[in-house]
This record gives structure tokens, C-alpha cells and sequence, in this order.
């Protein structure tokens, strides 16, 4: 398995932060709207410029899968207008990230799996490892960190295209921390800077009203949390499981604590979150303050509450807590009849500046140096935060490292060991254990 290195990482973010500190550091709105983003939307839509794939008069028809927010939707779309030759025609399946997979594993199954398919990091290795990725060594990456490319690569061979860097960290409802008068989170804080504020916090919101949504069965959310004391990524350089028990057990102890005083979602609240949806999400409805997010969802946030949000880097302990990584992939599918002319539409999405135009930051800022440079005049408010939220994490970012294969749904098992402790039916120490059986099961079945 190739991995990314920090260092590599880094210097992608660096690069692109050089072409367009001009546009950084100003809060700002975006006033187009968002619906919730948990449906597939088949729809069909004619390429009409650029590329030739698609030769002889040969009709084409790529289908093309996705999930995200509604503005990423309406800006792929509108990208797909743009793609191409006028003898290929897409046919795109968008949904939420809730779901996504289990609906791609049905479709290879029944061999009808999208051409191009948008792929995260938890899974290349699973999908490469099956042969079901097509190769995309014939992709131009002249322009791109060659470390960041190789996020994508499996045993050297590039399986998933990066689309975007993006950095972790916090965003809060600043209107409310303005309101009550409380020190804001920012960058740079530490893990008792978050307690204090969700103690200070609690005490004026009362009692229906939470600091943080209680993301502790995300696997995103302790993986965070054991980089910041030291303990190093959840996965060893070997690709084996390596959580810490005395960090989980302390780090499951404390969130049961901030639980328990009403600072965190109680669990019948945080089963029902879902981010970014304007009436589930529980910091955009108001009923918490604070969570963790991505720097590549700014622009959907601030779609949905123009203004309101604040951001800050994941807390840090005697390390950071947060990473860069690319924010997600595209894949071909190596079932696809079509290969060439997806792997054509893979090259022009990431390599075309008209493109990168209307897509803007909804999938990260962009791989390519050039195409930064072509849309840095046209930066919204908006993106101008999301990158100087990415330039504030990036100095002191942990490495970013694809999960070994064999591991894709392992954050789903974690989850459920997670919420028996959220609905107190575990114990920290229980839930360890079980945690371990889990990944014990997990382990033997990589091996095959």
C-alpha cells in the first residue's frame, strides 16, 4: 500500500496557499440555497465542449456517481454541461454519504456499477485490492504534488484521482458565542480550552440547548484525538489496528462525562444528526454550538446560514489533532465498457480551467496549481474562508494515510460499539473489548 506522507501533503496545500494568499481571511456569505443531499437523482445531461473521446459518431453514455451537498450537485451538473464531446451523455446518481457505499457494492455486484464513481479514501484499497478500479496511469498530473497524487495509489499503481485537499477542524455557531459573550474557539486551541468552553458554554445555553454534537462514535473524532497525544495514527505502517486502550478508555470516559452534564448531544439527539442537513444537522438547526467538519464544506454551510459560522482547528494535546487529506477521489470502474472515454472525463475535470470555474471549492481547493491560479479572481467569501481555514491547519498537520484493505466498513462496526456507550448500555472498558473482537474479525478477514 502507498501511502501519502505529511510532508508531501503539506507541501500541496503550501503550494496552493502561495497562489492564493491574496484571497484568504475574510468571513462571508454565500446566499445560494441547499435542500437535503439523501436521494439518487438520476438525470441526463449532453457534453458539449472539449476532449473527443467519443469518436466515428459513437453515442456514449457515461454514468457517473456522487454524494454531497446540494451546491456540489448543481456545480457538477453544471460542470457536465460543460464536458467533453457532443456523442457523450451522462447519466448521474447523487445522494448523501448516508448509504452510498452499500448501494455501490450492490451495483458491482449486479455488474451495473457506474463508469466514474467518486471514491473516499476508506475504500480505495478495498475496491483496488478486488480489481474492480480501472488503472489511470494516462491521466496528466503535471501540474499536481506528486505525494498528493499518490493518495490514490495502490501498490504505485493510481487507482482513485484526488479532486481536492481539504483540512479537519471545528466549525461553531458564532452568532450564539457572540450572544452569551464566550471566548471564542480558534486555532490553535487545546483540549482543555474546548472543555472549558463547553462548561462555560452549558452554563448560559440551559438545558435543552448542547455545546457539541457528540460525533464520539466517529471514527474521525478519536482518530483526532489519539494523533494529538502521540499515539500516532489508528492504523501501524504495517496496515495493522492500533488503537491505544488507555487513550480510547480516558478519551470514551471523558466524552460519557460531557455527556452526562448536558454539554454534549444526548443520544436520542445524536442518532438523528445528519450534517449539512438543514433540519437534522444539530449546529445549523440550533440546537448545538459546535462540531467537528472539513474545510471543503464551508461553502454548503455557509449556503445554509449565511454568516453564522466560525471555524477552528481540531483540539490539540501534545500534538495537533488535525490533517489535510484529499477530500475525496474519482474512480473508473474497471466493468466499464467505456474506460477511455471516463478516464478523458477524469482528465478534464481535474485538468480544465473552465471546469474548475464553475466547481470552485465544493470538492476541496482543487489538485492542479493552474487551475488554482484560473479561479482565484473569482473566489466567493466563502471560499476565501475555506482557505484560509486550510492554511491555518496545514502547518503542523498530522500525515494523512488511506486504510489498509479489508477495512472499508470498519468505521460502521466502530460506530455501533460507540452508541451502546452513548445510550449507557457499555462501559468504556466493555466497549474496548467488544472494539477489539470487532477488529480482530476485521483483521483475519484482510488476510484473505
Amino acid at each position: 500500500m502507498k501511502k501519502s506522507t505529511k510532508k508531501g501533503i503539506l507541501a500541496t496545500a503550501l503550494t496552493l496557499m502561495m497562489v492564493t494568499s491574496a484571497a484568504c481571511g475574510n468571513n462571508g456569505g454565500n446566499n445560494s440555497t441547499n435542500t437535503p443531499a439523501d436521494s439518487t437523482a438520476p438525470s441526463d445531461t449532453a457534453a458539449s465542449n472539449n476532449g473527443g473521446a467519443a469518436s466515428n459518431d459513437e453515442k456514449v453514455t457515461l454514468t457517473i456517481a456522487w454524494w454531497g451537498s446540494q451546491p456540489r450537485h448543481d456545480a457538477t451538473l453544471k460542470a457536465l454541461d460543460q464536458a467533453l464531446h457532443p456523442n457523450v451523455t451522462f447519466q448521474t446518481q447523487f445522494s448523501g454519504w448516508d448509504g452510498y457505499f452499500d448501494k455501490l457494492a450492490v451495483q458491482y455486484s449486479a455488474k451495473n456499477a457506474p463508469d466514474i464513481i467518486q471514491m473516499d479514501a476508506a475504500y480505495v484499497n478495498d475496491y483496488a485490492g478486488r480489481g474492480l478500479l480501472a488503472d489511470l496511469k494516462d491521466l496528466d498530473v503535471a501540474n499536481m504534488d506528486s505525494a498528493t497524487v499518490d493518495g490514490g495509489k495502490v501498490n504505485g499503481t493510481l487507482y482513485a484521482m484526488p479532486l481536492g485537499v481539504a483540512a479537519l477542524g471545528m466549525v461553531y455557531d458564532k452568532t450564539v458565542v457572540e450572544k452569551l459573550d464566550l471566548t471564542a474557539p480558534t486555532f490553535g486551541w487545546s483540549w482543555d480550552d474546548l472543555f472549558a468552553f463547553g462548561e462555560a458554554a452549558k452554563a448560559k445555553l440551559g438545558k435543552d440547548k448542547y455545546v457539541m454534537v457528540d460525533q464520539s462514535a466517529d471514527l474521525v473524532d478519536y482518530t483526532s484525538y489519539q494523533y494529538s497525544q502521540g499515539k500516532g495514527y489508528i492504523f501501524d505502517a504495517e496496515g495493522n489496528f492500533a488503537i491505544d486502550k488507555a487513550t480510547w478508555i480516558n478519551y470514551m470516559t471523558k466524552m460519557g462525562e460531557l455527556r452526562q452534564k448536558g454539554i454534549l448531544t444526548p443520544a436520542d439527539i445524536t442518532t438523528t444528526d445528519k450534517e449539512l442537513d438543514p433540519q437534522l444537522d444539530s449546529v445549523i438547526n440550533g440546537t448545538a454550538v459546535l462540531r467537528h467538519t472539513f474545510s471543503n464544506q464551508v461553502s454548503a454551510m455557509e449556503a445554509l446560514k449565511p454568516g453564522a459560522f466560525g471555524f477552528a482547528s481540531m483540539p490539540k494535546g501534545t500534538e495537533a489533532g488535525g490533517w489535510l487529506k484529499p477530500s475525496m477521489f474519482w474512480s473508473v470502474n474497471a466493468q466499464s465498457k467505456h474506460q477511455a472515454e471516463a478516464i478523458e472525463f477524469v482528465d478534464w475535470f481535474i485538468n480544465n480551467e473552465e471546469a474548475g470555474k464553475t466547481l470552485g471549492l465544493q470538492r476541496g481547493t482543487p489538485v492542479s496549481s493552474k487551475v488554482v491560479a484560473a479561479i482565484e479572481p473569482s473566489f466567493s467569501d466563502a471560499d476565501k474562508v475555506s482557505l484560509d481555514f486550510l492554511s491555518k491547519v496545514t502547518p503542523d498537520a498530522q500525515p494523512f494515510i488511506n486504510d489498509p484493505k479489508g477495512w472499508g466498513t470498519f468505521k460502521n462496526d466502530y460506530k455501533t460499539v460507540v452508541e451502546k456507550l452513548q445510550f449507557d448500555q457499555s462501559t468504556p472498558e466493555e466497549a474496548y473489548e467488544e472494539l477489539m473482537k470487532v477488529a480482530a474479525k476485521y483483521a483475519e478477514e484482510a488476510k484473505k
